[in-house]
């Protein structure tokens, strides 16, 4: 499937020298995240709207990604669009030590779908800050220092919240000092529990957590912190049992419950938070990316009463300049609104149980390099081996250059084909917008069904 030149280009038209100035400009002012500068060629993009975005050459490509898992309602959504010119046009931005229109109404909208009694929002510019604050939460609190964080885990790139993330972007900023104590969450199909099944593993799992924090000494642990569907880690769904295990365990203990949602909340999983697929309920959440589509940065933390009345009349030691802003608020609403309106979360509840997982699950009969296909929503990953037998992954851990050659040429054939995935480690996820159409989805299964063809070469 060759791809067509879009009809959304601009003025109808690929414009290549508009792309090479923006592409110039780009290398010559822009640091990029993530990256060596020099070994870096960022596509220009000139569009998107839906599940689209195409270049300035012509070439358009079905977004697998959602930009980095954000735009739950596709891009450019006009009733989100619409409510951001209206906020713009009415106040663009104002102080947050006041009380707002959008900023009032965008909180209660999120606290009337947070699980429990998280009432309380405290709203941030993006989910690594609402780490940081969450955990500044449950520290004072507590009065003690520790956090417990999962291997196979993202929590951020900020100081603290790169610390607790449990893989290969913390090497470089971990200073070894940030209280932070690493155990092993379930994953059954790489278990460090010798499980056979998903019961073993979460029992097993249970008792090597409630080990640490024993080890570690109980009173000195404010919080654990997990996401509820490990996103960039691998989308790796707890077995049932874990969640709620978890959560006696900090209530045994006198600790603070902390559910990371930034990727996994406002209809990616197929509910409107991750935690509704088990019935928990934790101290503090934290949110972000999908709370507005990522249309304008908006984040923040979801609080239990018991930690908002620590608060009540003691001030709470932290805040942002730009917290709950009005235009990322005003998204907020609308997106909101978007989602209950059309029945988003409905969509990626039954597109997944419908058209992906059945479609992954038969590309991984046709395919030797796919190892397992997990996932729930529009929330899925398969995971890419060389030998199945062994479960040797395609590409060996944090795999750079020619170690890294066969995802790149799965990557690069996914794109040829129309296809912009979501490539990490050894695997591929398949998280579209939540919007997303059963045509699209099948027209990026085929997609996938070539690109795995070429990952297949390099399999034993």
């Amino acid at each position: 499937m060759t791809p067509q030149p879009s009809p959304f280009a601009p003025a109808g038209r690929p414009d290549p020298a508009a792309g090479a100035a923006v592409k110039a400009a780009d290398r010559a002012h822009v640091f990029h995240s993530w990256s060596a500068q020099d070994l870096i060629d960022p596509p220009a993009v000139a569009g998107a709207e839906g599940s689209y975005f195409w270049d300035y050459d012509g070439r358009r490509y079905l977004d697998f990604t959602s930009g980095l898992v954000f735009t739950n309602i596709g891009y450019q959504h006009p009733k989100v669009v619409a409510a951001i010119q209206e906020q713009a046009a009415t106040m663009t931005t104002f102080a947050p030590a006041f009380a707002v229109e959008a900023r009032s109404e965008a909180a209660r909208l999120i606290a009337e779908r947070t699980p429990g009694d998280l009432d309380k929002i405290f709203f941030t510019n993006g989910g690594a800050d609402a780490v940081e604050h969450a955990i500044r939460m449950a520290r004072l609190h507590t009065g003690r220092p520790k956090v417990l964080s999962a291997y196979r885990s993202y929590h951020g790139g900020t100081e603290q919240a790169v610390n607790l993330t449990g893989d290969p972007r913390r090497w470089a900023s971990d200073n070894g000092s940030a209280g932070v104590v690493r155990f092993w969450a379930p994953f059954l199909y790489r278990s460090r529990f010798h499980a056979e099944t998903e019961e073993q593993e979460c029992a097993r799992a249970l008792e090597h957590l409630e080990t640490t924090i024993v080890f570690e000494g109980p009173s000195t642990v404010a919080a654990i912190i997990l996401e509820t569907v490990p996103g960039t880690a691998g989308i790796m769904v707890p077995p049932p049992g874990y969640l709620a295990g978890v959560r006696e365990l900090c209530d045994k203990y006198g600790i603070v419950f902390v559910l990371d949602e930034v990727m996994a909340g406002f209809g990616r999983t197929g509910e409107w938070f991750a935690a509704d697929l088990s019935g928990v309920v934790p101290d503090l959440m934290t949110f972000a990316k999908g709370v507005n589509s990522g249309y304008v940065p908006l984040g923040g933390v979801a609080i239990s009463g018991e930690i908002a009345g620590t608060f009540g009349k003691r001030p709470y030691p932290g805040g942002l300049t730009y917290s709950g802003h009005p235009l990322a608020c005003a998204a907020a609403v609308a997106t909101i609104g978007v989602m209950a309106e059309e029945g988003v979360v409905e969509n990626a509840r039954r597109l997944g149980a419908e058209v992906v997982g059945p479609g992954l699950r038969d590309l991984a009969e046709r395919h030797p390099s796919v190892g397992e296909v997990r996932g729930t929503g529009m929330f899925w990953a398969l995971e890419l081996v060389r030998n199945r037998e062994t479960r040797e992954p395609l590409v060996p851990y944090n795999a750079a250059g020619e170690a890294n050659a066969p995802m790149a040429a799965f990557g690069a054939a996914a794109k040829a084909h129309g296809l912009w995935p979501f490539v990490n480690m050894n695997r591929t996820h398949v998280v579209p917008p939540c919007t997303v159409t059963e045509a699209e989805l099948k027209e990026g299964l085929a997609a996938l069904d070539a690109a795995l063809s070429v990952a297949d070469e390099h399999t034993e």
